[in-house]
């Protein structure tokens, strides 16, 4: 599996000089099997999938983009990413079940249609689909996913965890475990939903928009610390971790010096050019 990472950051994008070697982008990822010339499975559809159109060779995307969940900067990309917009590409959207009983093209369209964005999307070019998922197993692009619902803010929010058959990669983009406690470490529960999509995975890609010292005053608005993604890990045997959605002020300077909190520790800063192969 190879792993292509197309936007790290979160809330909202982070344009400018001190934000370049990390990126700017929100959340992006893109995954492809070996060997393959693109990929055909996308998590989340932030600002970052703008850069999936220059994995496409042919300038054409076929595949299905799975989403997190609906916040603004985990869907906002949509519409801009050109490889999907093209006639002859087509795009399986499938968003968590929203409890209001709303069909997902119906949610999806909440906020992209007038007056707040002109392009609904039933009128995008190339050929779409919108599905909502229950959480569950399920086979999509030659993959195996797990879906499972996780603690966020305002909404259902779901980690994936996505093998190819030979390597397991665990999504977490947002993730608020000090809802159910501050757990033994004092930076949340290692609950049980988390610890089933982490288990000895390759791959941890997690929620680090906090630092330790930051829970206290900020957890509220639905995230993690670096340093519970590092822990999740241990307690899930997890062989790697990848620091993932960083504040949008976070600069460069200040990722570093939280990258080095992990020194001797399998875990990597993300950055939006960063690829693994799994």
């Amino acid at each position: 599996m190879r792993v292509h990472f197309l936007g790290v950051r979160g809330s909202t994008p982070a344009p400018g000089i001190e934000f370049v070697r990390y990126g700017g982008h929100t959340s992006c990822i893109a995954l492809s099997h070996d060997g393959a010339d693109a990929p055909t499975l996308l998590l989340d559809a932030g600002t970052g999938v703008r850069r999936a159109s220059a994995l496409c060779p042919t300038g054409l995307f076929a595949g299905t983009i799975l989403l997190s969940h609906l916040h603004w900067d985990h869907l906002h990309g949509l519409p801009f990413f050109l490889a999907a917009i093209q006639e002859d590409s087509w795009s399986d959207v499938l968003i968590p079940d929203q409890r209001g009983g709303e069909s997902a093209l119906e949610v999806v369209a909440r906020g992209m249609s007038p007056p707040h964005f002109p392009v609904r999307p039933e009128e995008l070019g190339g050929r779409w689909s919108f599905s909502s998922l229950s959480p569950s197993e399920f086979e999509v692009e030659g993959f195996h996913v797990t879906a499972r619902e996780i603690p966020h803010a305002s909404g259902v929010t779901f980690g994936y965890r996505v093998s190819d058959g030979h390597s397991t990669l665990t999504y977490m983009p947002d993730h608020y475990p000090s809802v159910l406690g501050l757990g033994v470490d004092g930076w949340g529960e290692y609950h049980p939903a988390a610890l089933e999509l982490a288990e000895e995975t390759d791959l941890l890609v997690h929620d680090s928009q906090l630092v330790a010292e930051e829970i206290e005053s900020e957890a509220w608005f639905g995230h993690a610390a670096a340093e519970y993604a590092a822990g999740l890990a241990r307690a899930a045997r997890a062989r790697h971790t990848a620091l993932f959605h960083y504040k949008p002020d976070r600069t460069d300077d200040a990722m570093d010096e939280i990258a080095g909190r992990f020194i001797g520790q399998p875990v990597t800063a993300s950055t939006q050019s960063l690829v693994l192969d799994l």
